[in-house]
């Protein structure tokens, strides 16, 4: 067994050898430009136009709705701005939730300074979105409604197709946050429906800085202004030299994944299972926080009293996990999803999150479920006396 053990894996993954080794080759002998017209860059066209496939099947998606970005940030930055400037002149009022992640919730943010309206849906105690709250908050001016689909903090996951269905009824455009959601549960654009979706390579053991935002062409008409200006790349919609190594990485990752789903999910089940078992079993005035079965497999998050997660964390040195989302951890400020579910501040510094990971063992869970199980009752000790 190799120390630290790796349980952060909502916030980023090991990249699988096999996605390194399919890159490798992008670095040198095949380093042409995709957009240069001799036989470097025919080659590198090659190799991105058949990543651009395996995504596409990925998500039952075409190939032409695959645009490359660095990752979903930006594709979430596209979604949001890119179609609120494109669409502006036919209203300025969007619709998303309070539990969703920074990259969506600081680009509406950012809308919102600039002129547009924003109504975001608190959501239940699960971190679920009510579909009757966004039917209901619909006007004549509402241009866009954005949600994330899996909760990268407590793993929820959101009625996607349901509200999709009301989206395309009221011709509304719909944009979903799909990165913790793909290669974790079954993601199928032509069942789905959605106007966009913002997925990325490295939560699903591909290379970081590259991702995508799928574009519906037989949904809504979507009109998107670009936000980055160049090359026009990426049929104009995000300039900038294609990272064909990233990209050839991407369409790797993503063709094990659909080779090895199944495995995959048994994976995640069985080491989930364990580690919430054994924690109700041996630990008092703990809570599973996210809805306890519409989530995705690899993500438990808890709050266990009077045990500060920064302390469990000092303890627990040889366990990577996490306090929170990684990207809100920047701000060291409390989560703002946790809170938007109910809990106080001494519950949300009381909380973690475990992400599991296909590479992870049940030697590894059971070790690491055992030490923070001791680690909790020494903390809890140390504080009576």
């Amino acid at each position: 067994m190799k120390f630290p053990i790796y349980l952060d894996n909502n916030a980023t993954t090991k990249t699988d050898p096999r996605v390194v080794e399919s890159m490798l080759p992008y670095f040198s002998d095949k380093f042409g430009n995709y957009s240069s017209k001799h036989s470097f860059g025919l080659e590198a066209k090659t190799a991105v136009e058949y990543a651009r496939e395996q995504i596409s099947k990925l998500i039952n998606a075409y190939p032409d709705e695959i645009i490359f970005t660095s990752g979903a940030t930006e594709s979430i930055n596209i979604a949001h701005i890119g179609f609120a400037l494109a669409n502006q002149n036919k209203g300025k009022h969007i619709i998303s939730s309070m539990v969703e992640h920074s990259a969506s919730y600081e680009s509406l943010i950012f809308l919102m300074k600039s002129g547009f309206e924003l109504t975001f849906i608190k959501p239940d105690n699960y971190g679920r979105v009510n579909i009757d709250d966004i039917s209901k908050n619909i006007r004549k001016d509402t241009i866009l409604v954005s949600l994330i689909f899996a909760n990268n903090e407590i793993g929820t996951i959101t009625n996607v197709n349901k509200i999709s269905e009301l989206c395309n009824q009221e011709k509304i455009a719909f944009h979903i946050d799909g990165t913790q959601a793909v290669g974790k549960i079954k993601v199928d654009m032509r069942k789905i429906n959605p106007s966009m979706m913002s997925f990325t390579a490295h939560k699903i053991y591909g290379p970081k800085g590259i991702g995508a935002l799928f574009v519906n062409k037989n949904s809504l008409k979507v009109n998107l202004s670009p936000i980055i200006f160049g090359g026009a790349q990426e049929n104009g919609l995000r300039s900038g030299t294609l990272n064909v190594p990233a990209i050839v990485g991407f369409g790797k990752a993503a063709e094990i994944i659909i080779e090895e789903f199944d495995k995959d999910v048994l994976i995640y089940n069985s080491l989930s299972k364990l580690m919430h078992s054994k924690f109700l079993t041996f630990i008092d005035e703990i809570r599973l926080n996210g809805h306890p079965i519409e989530r995705i497999p690899n993500n438990l998050n808890f709050t266990v009293k009077k045990v500060l997660s920064q302390d469990l964390m000092s303890r627990c040195y040889n366990i990577s996990f996490s306090a929170g989302s990684s990207c809100a951890s920047e701000s060291n400020k409390r989560s703002r999803v946790l809170k938007s579910i109910g809990l106080t501040n001494e519950d949300i510094d009381c909380s973690f999150r475990i992400g599991f990971s296909k590479f992870n063992t049940i030697e590894e869970i059971e070790f690491a479920t055992e030490t923070m199980i001791d680690q909790i009752n020494y903390i809890r000790q140390k504080t009576l006396k």
